[in-house]
């Protein structure tokens, strides 16, 4: 009988375990991943005619990294009150991350966010300062009634009521049929006749509370299954938060891909990050001014307000001039003192932001430590739409800062909020030791390389959101999703169905339940393995980097997934899940080795630091380096910084396609 234990108790599985037991499903699109990508990927796949099955490990009412709500909709170019367009909005974001951007991604999304949000809107979703809340205030726009964030007069990250936009995702799932398969863990995919490269024509999951074998017969696959969590830092006892993203986010469909011969791209960015730290707070929990609490007062014990700057250093007397570009700037991506957005090299996108030395000035004696964030002497209609509406939907806060801190008596029209800068760490940003590292929790990372369908080079294998190369946030979710969705409706409409290879199957279900026959005195538990593979990327793939510690970082792993990872063990589904899961982290971190060892150079971009390679960003590196798992090994390749091409002529014709298959002019 399988039990599990719960606080020293020994308890019954409470449900009826089928080991063994295959489900089969067939369809035109399989979406993996229920995230925000996959959603509006399957919403769009239904509208385009397609039958639709999303598999999530989770409950696709929440899960994934905007399930639980979005108070910002990001680079919004498209909607009507911009004064930037989708274009220069594209080219920007891309300087400003030194070329390693995802070109593709970025345009669909500064091309389409709104009118993603739009179609949000017709689903249900609060959009719009409908009821004039903040009528009179200058971040809103009267003739659209939208309300903006940061640049207020470019106008082009919109403030959203988004506590709820994922139930109402799901429900539309729901009445454009689309079958959901809610608490399976996709574990593979499935290749024309079994063949490494060859067409994807489907995928294996396992039910997470039952333990039975799915196989999904599909003519495409879009994967959104996100990146990869865990891979430096992992405590669950012990820190409680080591993420930012949902420590669910395994890695999966970087793995899946990885074993068919997908190719992938940047794997070899990590940086610092304060959720890979054991003195991490809460996001957004902290009195800042980054972000969701963006521009907001700081003050220190004394109640001496901390000045601001813009990019040219000069200093800003209001509230509104931070909401401003300084004297010369056509327009800022984000100010508040953010270390990874705007990168600092690039002034021309630097937003206004507390005074840069404020840390030598405390020491100094001009300032006086604790620091607070004073949303008392905050603009009323300012005081409102951070701590009522950003605060209320980012799906962070809604429940531990916002509800929880209101129960507790905080009143923003009273009280200050303790920010942690200097007392070890600052809130979100604070700084952390080299091995506390995260793949890219903090700006764009690597990922499936993709073109202008967003479709990977194995033919029928699509990839949205998150787990895209260079793409980042829930407005690059919803807007890569739902174009995804739409290409890969496409795409099965002009295929024969391909078939599944019964010995490929049978090679994947015999790994998946490998785990369920390693009980016993020499056995692992999934946590025991995932700390140790982040204790050999902490040793050997930390910032330092060179040959030697790579190649030891090549051998600890080949030594675990050798001798250690056999020895997992898992006594019911929820553990076999979780086993699995880290298996694919193990995947990962080879893959992120072998990916620093291909890159010969240090890059300022990448927060890659090769000692035995100390050239920074010198121009022949100035690419992309490229790795598949081929028939021999992993072959590593490159590509020019820019392979996209022309942003508007590669989107526009497709994006037409896209909305006509949907039924939209």
């Amino acid at each position: 009988m399988t039990m599990f234990h719960d606080k020293g108790r020994i308890h019954n599985w409470p449900y009826t375990v089928r080991y063994g037991n295959e489900q089969r499903v067939e369809t035109d699109v399989l979406v993996l991943g229920g995230g925000i990508a996959g959603v509006w990927a399957a919403i769009a796949a239904a509208r385009c005619g397609a039958r639709v099955v999303i598999m999530e490990k989770a409950a696709t009412v929440r899960s994934g990294a905007g399930g639980a709500g979005v108070d910002h909709w990001q680079w919004a170019a498209d909607n009507p009150a911009s004064g930037v367009s989708p274009e220069d909005l594209t080219e920007a974001l891309i300087e400003n991350q030194g070329g390693y951007r995802n070109g593709i991604s970025t345009y669909i999304q500064c091309a389409s966010a709104y009118e993603t949000l739009v179609e949000m809107e017709r689903m249900g979703g609060k959009v719009r300062d409908t009821d004039g809340e903040f009528r009179g205030a200058e971040f809103r726009d009267d003739a659209s009634k939208l309300l903006f964030a940061y640049d207020y007069t470019n106008r082009f990250v919109i403030r959203v009521w988004g506590a709820d936009y994922k139930p109402l995702l799901r429900k539309a799932c729901k009445r454009l049929g689309v079958r959901i398969l809610d608490r399976t863990a996709a574990t593979g995919l499935l290749t024309s006749g079994g063949q490494h490269g060859g067409r994807v024509v489907g995928a294996t999951g396992v039910n997470c509370r039952t333990g039975a074998f799915v196989v999904v017969k599909a003519a495409a696959v879009i994967l959104a299954t996100s990146r990869p969590q865990r891979i430096w830092t992992f405590s669950s006892e012990l820190r409680g938060l080591s993420t930012f993203r949902p420590p669910s986010d395994a890695g999966n469909g970087y793995a899946m891909a990885w074993r068919i011969g997908a190719k992938l791209t940047m794997m070899e960015k990590s940086m610092r990050s304060a959720f890979g730290s054991a003195y991490s707070f809460p996001a957004y929990g902290s009195g800042n001014a980054i972000n969701t609490w963006y521009p907001c007062n700081i003050i220190d014990a004394n109640g001496k307000a901390v000045p601001w700057v813009d990019c040219n250093g000069r200093l800003l007397e209001s509230v509104s001039e931070r909401c401003r570009p300084a004297e010369g700037q056509k327009f800022f991506i984000m100010g508040g003192g953010s270390s990874s957005l705007p990168h600092p090299g690039l002034k021309q996108y630097l937003g206004p932001k507390p005074i840069p030395d404020l840390e030598q000035r405390m020491l100094r004696g001009e300032f006086s430590p604790p620091f607070y964030a004073d949303l008392t002497s905050m603009p009323d209609s300012e005081r409102r739409v951070i701590w009522g509406l950003m605060v209320g939907n980012e799906g962070k806060t809604r429940i531990p800062v916002m509800k929880t801190y209101m129960q507790s008596g905080f009143d923003p029209d009273k009280d200050m909020l303790q920010t942690y800068d200097f007392l070890r760490g600052s809130g979100m940003r604070e700084p952390v030791v080299p091995q506390e590292r995260t793949f890219g929790e903090s700006g764009v990372c690597g990922g499936l390389l993709v073109d202008w369908d967003l479709m990977s080079n194995v033919p029928g294998l699509f990839g949205a959101g998150d787990l895209v190369f260079g793409g980042q946030d829930h407005s690059h979710a919803a807007a890569t999703g739902r174009y995804a969705g739409a290409r890969a409706a496409l795409f099965a409409r002009r295929q024969a169905a391909g078939e599944l290879c019964a010995e490929q199957i049978a090679r994947e279900k015999q790994r998946v339940y490998a785990p369920l026959a390693k009980q016993g005195a020499r056995s692992l538990d999934w946590k025991e393995l995932n700390a140790g593979i982040a204790r050999v990327m902490q040793n050997y793939c930390s910032e330092p980097k060179n040959d030697e510690l790579l190649r030891l970082a090549q051998d600890w792993l080949m030594d675990i997934e050798e001798n250690e990872a056999p020895l997992a063990a898992a006594d019911n589904p929820h553990k076999l899940m979780r086993t699995l899961d880290v298996l694919d982290i193990l995947t990962c971190a080879k893959i992120i080795t072998e990916a620093c060892l291909a890159r010969h150079a240090s890059s300022t971009h990448l927060h890659f630091n090769r000692i035995d390679f100390p050239s920074l960003d010198p121009p022949e590196w100035h690419k992309w380096i490229t790795l598949r798992k081929g028939s021999r090994g992993t072959e590593i390749d490159d590509m020019p910084i820019a392979f996209w091409g022309g942003l508007e002529r590669n989107y526009r014709p497709r994006h037409r396609e896209n909305l006509e298959a949907m039924g939209k002019k």
